[in-house]
């Protein structure tokens, strides 16, 4: 899997953004409104010469707005989808998506939607309900709904937003993830340790009332019990993220920084979780099989004197990797 942070722009100011957190690229590195970034054909060959490189199942565009860049990506998409490759584009919605994306086959768009209107128009603004309804309609899109704390705490909050959005026509299916801190976070959008059993014991309760609503059951297993540290995690073993420099890694995963593994709450890590822990054949896991691909992955990259081994090192990521105070994120005059 390939993540690509195509723009350091984005005309949104969320709190807990970790794309905008100074820690992103690495404690003393660059932070994402340093970098320059491209326009143009140098952004599309430069997606390709990505592409090229190393060969993806899956690509997701992301940001930053990858909006901002909706030219650029009208050419990439397509040659992408030709070339079958699977395509994730990762939007706020304060920008229309074109219709052509969501006819396009292996090419999913995914508007994040934190919380009802009265959490999310405060927090997003100026991508607010009005916005997005008006953006996606006539298209199809999942949604993707980022939990924190105070959704949990709230009696009937998620109900609400679950009946809203599996309502809507656009709406192919709903993700959801948990709000993922660095280490030694304090926020309003940790969740507690009882927060995320509360969690568990609601989506295991409401079965299949929404149809929309992508949560296996095994998956709660895996939110309950995430893995502790990127050695552990096929996510992080599984997929390569660039920045909007289109050199720039973002280590461990997409979150960047030192986040918190043990309280990770990425759908996307989750999910690779659960399948790995999947019985192939007693008592064979799934994730026997990836390491062991791995493994002879490694051992032909040494052959051919590539180096291409895991992005990360345990040795660089500890209790003291904290994240510095943040300072205000980039707005883009409207």
């Amino acid at each position: 899997m390939l993540s690509i942070e195509v723009t350091r722009e984005c005309p949104l100011r969320c709190p807990g953004c970790y794309a905008y957190n100074d820690s992103h690229l690495g404690e003393g590195g660059p932070s994402l409104r340093s970098l320059s970034d491209y326009r143009g054909s140098d952004l599309v060959s430069g997606i390709y010469r990505l592409v090229d490189e190393h060969q993806p199942l899956q690509v997701s565009l992301v940001g930053g707005e990858p909006l901002m860049r909706h030219r650029e990506l009208s050419k990439v998409i397509p040659e992408l989808s030709r070339r079958g490759i699977y395509t994730l584009i990762v939007t706020s919605g304060v920008i229309p998506i074109p219709r052509a994306w969501c006819a396009t086959p292996r090419v999913t768009v995914a508007v994040s939607v934190d919380g009802n209107p009265e959490d999310h128009d405060l927090r997003r603004k100026p991508a607010t309900y009005e916005r997005i309804l008006k953006n996606i309609e006539d298209r199809t899109v999942n949604i993707h709904w980022t939990i924190v704390r105070n959704n949990i705490e709230r009696p009937g909050y998620m109900e609400r937003y679950l009946n809203f959005w599996n309502a809507r026509p656009e709406v192919n299916r709903i993700w959801v993830s948990v709000y993922t801190p660095q280490l030694n976070e304090e926020s309003p959008e940790r969740l507690t340790p009882e927060n995320r059993k509360q969690l568990a014991g609601f989506f295991r309760s409401i079965g299949a009332t929404y149809p929309k609503l992508s949560m296996h059951s095994g998956l709660m297993d895996a939110f309950v019990s995430p893995p502790e540290a990127p050695s552990s995690c096929l996510f992080s073993k599984l997929s390569v993220n660039y920045t909007a420099d289109l050199s720039t890694r973002v280590e461990p995963c997409v979150f960047g920084g030192s986040p918190n593994c043990a309280e990770c709450g990425c759908s996307i890590s989750m999910g690779l979780h659960w399948l790995g822990n999947v019985n192939v054949m007693k008592p064979l896991k799934a994730r026997h099989l990836i390491h062991g691909s791995l493994a002879i992955g490694r051992a032909v990259n040494r052959i051919r004197h590539q180096d291409r081994d895991l992005r990360w090192s345990d040795a660089h990521y500890t209790e003291e990797t904290l994240p510095s105070d943040s300072e205000d994120l980039v707005q883009i005059e409207q």
